[in-house]
């Protein structure tokens, strides 16, 4: 959540995101903090830090945003419904999902006492059905492996 707070500050977006508007503020903030822009060192070294926050903090709000979540939902509906948990991973409120089709999800705000109930859980993925996957804001972290 400190994430998705973090990015939205960051671009000004308040409430729910609009993705023209994310674009529109993403070249703007670009070309204001693009490092060519600048001729000192530290100034330039700044911007590029700048740059490539403004660069992540562009994607991941793009892989949350509404219209990418409608996009996406028959497939992220199939994931969930059709294939069992692989692995999973909890780090500061942070769930990262596998599934045995390879893909793989970022559940945002899941306390360290629900992923205990998760892990502990008689089906993970009924529990995760009933309590997570629909209940969080997601994104997809990882394209699904392919087989050669």
């Amino acid at each position: 959540m400190k994430r998705i707070k973090q990015y939205k500050k960051l671009f000004n977006i308040e409430g729910s995101i609009d993705l023209k508007e994310l674009k529109k503020t993403y070249r703007s903030l670009v070309k204001e903090w693009h490092p060519d822009k600048f001729l000192e060192e530290d100034k330039k070294a700044e911007a590029e830090i700048k740059s490539t926050e403004i660069i992540d903090g562009y994607h991941f709000l793009v892989s949350i945003a509404p219209e990418t979540k409608e996009a996406n939902l028959e497939a992220y509906k199939t994931t969930i419904t059709e294939f069992k948990v692989a692995d999973w991973h909890h780090k500061s409120m942070l769930l990262e999902v596998t599934f045995t089709d390879g893909n793989s999800y970022e559940y945002f705000g899941v306390s360290k006492i629900l992923f205990g109930k998760f892990v502990n859980a008689k089906s993970m993925n009924n529990f995760g059905k009933r309590n997570i996957f629909n209940s969080f804001t997601y994104r997809k972290s990882m394209k699904a492996s392919v087989n050669a």
